[in-house]
């Protein structure tokens, strides 16, 4: 295998320039001399044209030089071309292996670009890398024991759109403090959706940027909890399930996760929070205590067990939004705990697990579903 690398190649139109310049030739003179089209020479000059044998033999009559002087430079010229292509598809492989490129490309998180160079740069300034030979940084804390610290490309690609997000985010100064107000603030809002709108405005106020953005399909992404620095508190939610119980498990789960100064060391990627994986027994510690303190916040855990003692089996609607009205609670979040304990099947009471993300829509900062935000 002849693996020769040429430092400098240049088309063989190139060398008949000078030639026809040293000769005070014009590009007409030559076409005349050899009997071809002023068409011909000027493409062969522009290299969009190949030297064929008969052009070769033309000129090499006419420039007094060899008819293989002139297939020899076309076909380094032309092997040239073919090594640069294989640099390039070797290139593209390895960014394809290591992102995923089609479906980031899709979501317009980097604008596409024929530049290979340039479309390699915004990977890398996306993923915040100096190289394709590194890996992003890969650190997460899952909510099974079980489960590798290694996310899929998708749930990593999804974390580095919500640190993207959140570089931008202006918000007030952190503290303990504020997000124990903040705690406070919330509990009044979980009784009308259309209160959800607030969130935004409250958390910035606390210093916490949150985001929302749109989970690939498979990924199973609910949330998550880092920081940019310690006192910059991110939290990112996917709305994967559009209904107010997700909503409201989701976010509180979250802001216990930065009440318990969980996700410094590592980002806290949660997966099926809300479903049926979401309470196995492989459950770490962390994630028990922030699921505990959720609920506990929710709907207080003896009252909620009393009333399913006096209901039981019969979950009347009527009760049950009674129940909620009294907890000061919107009735889907009673429904979803009911649902998630069992005591009443899916398919009842859901008209109560209304839809938020619309309301979400109007103050958050929210990337997905035909919404995108700028990128760098």
């Amino acid at each position: 295998m002849n693996d020769t690398k040429y430092a400098e190649v240049f088309p063989p139109g190139e060398f008949l320039r000078e030639e026809l310049e040293a000769r005070n030739w014009t590009q007409l003179d030559l076409a005349e001399v050899i009997g071809k089209s002023p068409r011909l020479v000027n493409e062969v000059i522009l290299a969009k044209r190949a030297i064929t044998a008969e052009t070769a033999s033309a000129l090499s009559k006419a420039l007094g030089t060899s008819a293989e002087l002139w297939m020899n430079l076309e076909s380094v010229w032309q092997l040239s071309k073919l090594s640069a292509q294989k640099e390039d598809i070797a290139k593209r492989a390895k960014l394809y292996g290591k992102f995923p490129v089609k479906e980031i490309l899709k979501r317009g998180w980097i604008a596409d670009t024929e530049n290979l160079e340039l479309l390699e740069a915004r990977f890398l300034n996306f993923y915040e890398l100096p190289s394709l030979d590194q890996d992003p940084h890969r650190v997460c804390a899952f909510r099974r024991k079980n489960v590798n610290d290694t996310p899929t490309s998708l749930q990593l690609a999804w974390l580095y759109r919500a640190r993207q997000i959140a570089k931008k985010a202006v918000v007030s100064k952190f503290s303990p403090e504020k997000l124990r107000r903040c705690f406070t603030e919330i509990k009044p809002l979980l009784s009308a959706p259309e209160e959800i709108r607030r969130i935004q405005g409250i958390l910035s106020e606390t210093g916490i940027r949150f985001v929302i953005v749109e989970a690939f399909q498979g990924s199973k992404v609910d949330g998550v909890c880092f920081w940019l620095d310690e006192n910059s508190p991110v939290i990112a939610i996917s709305i994967r399930f559009d209904r107010i119980d997700w909503f409201w498990f989701t976010l509180i789960h979250e802001l216990r996760h930065i009440a318990n100064g969980d996700g410094k060391d590592a980002a806290v990627i949660d997966l099926d929070l809300v479903g049926d994986d979401s309470d196995r027994e492989d459950i770490n510690e962390v994630e028990q205590r922030a699921d505990k303190e959720a609920c506990e916040f929710l709907i207080q855990m003896d009252e909620l067990s009393n009333f399913i003692t006096r209901v039981r089996p019969l979950y009347a609607e009527v009760k049950v939004v009674g129940f909620a009205d009294r907890m000061n609670v919107h009735p889907g979040i009673v429904v979803g705990r009911l649902q998630k304990l069992k005591e009443i099947p899916y398919a009842n009471l859901r008209k109560h697990l209304v839809k938020i993300r619309y309301i979400l829509a109007q103050s958050a900062l929210m990337d997905g579903w035909q919404i995108a935000l700028p990128s760098d």
